[in-house]
């Protein structure tokens, strides 16, 4: 919980912490440059229900905005100090995040992106919770995200096994 005793932050720098949340979250997808121009992925086996191309550039834009004013509504609530915890551990599923996109298609590695897309979500649900202990409607904002990397991990998994 934040410390009573300090003054919230000012408009400026709320704002300000917002623009940094966001571009952070952001910066997750500049791992695309990773991403095989190779024919690789398109040439894979892949399940009947994978999404088309197209959907994929939406939703994470849609989920990157909502992980950004999450942690920004727990940032608000005693900022770096006051939530060490919480937000240490949004940090550690966002490198998860930003890791999987060049194991999957820079190294071609499906097995390797499960393991880490696994562990991404264990980190996210651990992330949600601790949200939901300063900021319900913080938490509330991550759970469409478990919700996909859920079914992004259940593709994965299908993806590899399809294609040994």
């Amino acid at each position: 919980m934040p410390d009573e005793s300090s003054p919230p932050p000012s408009r400026p720098l709320q704002a300000l912490a917002l623009a940094g949340w966001v571009a952070l979250c952001f910066a997750a997808a500049a791992t695309a440059a990773f991403v095989s121009k190779d024919g690789w992925y398109q040439a894979l086996a892949k399940p009947s229900w994978n999404p088309p191309s197209r959907v994929f550039a939406p939703v994470w834009t849609t989920l990157y905005f909502l992980m950004a004013v999450s942690a920004w509504l727990v940032w608000r609530q005693g900022g770096w100090r006051g939530q060490a915890r919480a937000l240490g551990a949004f940090l550690v599923q966002w490198a998860l995040n930003a890791l999987w996109t060049p194991l999957f298609f820079g190294l071609h590695r499906p097995d390797l992106a499960m393991l880490d897309i696994a562990a991404l979500w264990i980190a996210l649900a651990l992330t949600l919770a601790l949200f939901w202990k300063v900021s319900r409607l913080a938490a509330a904002l991550l759970v469409p995200y478990l919700g996909w990397v859920g079914f992004a991990a259940a593709l994965n998994f299908a993806i590899w096994r399809l294609n040994g």
